[in-house]
């Protein structure tokens, strides 16, 4: 048993992929979430956790094993290199839980992700749908959510910024822009997707 396509939701923090997701859940269809994944994978792997203190920071373990966190995002969130350093732990396990939990699923599945070409999850899907909204939305959507300045959420958007060389050839775009019906379009794709 395996999917018959895979598709990536993809887009910036406050660009609504997580939105986009629930309705899709809530149409049936399986849905696996990066952010919520990679954190289980990380909580759970000893080998994970040596290698993110090592790599970025003791103080992002406590004396009982576990990742703080709040500590971790501000490390990683004002330089570059030890996001670059983070990412290159965690994704390559997500990546293999992906393809387990591909390996076990049928039908039309879906994975949300902020960072599709940075992990390299653009090579391990058939469909890519980017959601976009302005980026003044954005950050009024993430701090009103998360309670974050305005100041934290645009270092968040720029530290996802990412122009790859090449776009996945089957991309099609979601605008969350109070413009657009996002059930719509989604309902659009949905069926498009499932009839190719």
């Amino acid at each position: 048993m395996s999917a018959e396509k895979v598709i990536a939701v993809t887009g910036g923090i406050g660009s609504g992929k997580s939105v986009v997701c629930r309705i899709l859940g809530s149409l049936g269809y399986p849905v696996y979430d990066c952010d919520s994944r990679a954190k289980v994978i990380m909580d759970s792997s000893e080998s994970l956790k040596s290698r993110i203190s090592s790599e970025i920071s003791p103080d992002v373990i406590d004396s009982g094993g576990v990742i703080l966190r709040p500590v971790l995002s501000s490390i990683v969130f004002s330089d570059p290199e030890k996001l670059s350093a983070l990412n290159r732990i965690v994704h390559g396990a997500v990546r293999d839980d992906i393809a387990a939990w591909v390996a076990g699923a049928q039908g039309v599945v879906f994975i949300e992700t902020a960072i599709l070409y940075q992990s390299g999850l653009d090579r391990m899907v058939d469909e890519v749908w980017e959601v976009e909204a302005p980026e003044t939305m954005r950050v009024e959507r993430v701090c009103r959510r998360d309670d974050f300045t305005p100041e934290h959420v645009r270092s968040r958007i720029e530290s996802q910024r990412y122009t790859p060389d090449a776009l996945h050839p089957d991309t099609h775009v979601i605008y969350n822009d109070d413009s657009h019906s996002l059930l719509l379009q989604i309902e659009a794709l949905v069926h498009q997707s499932c009839l190719e």
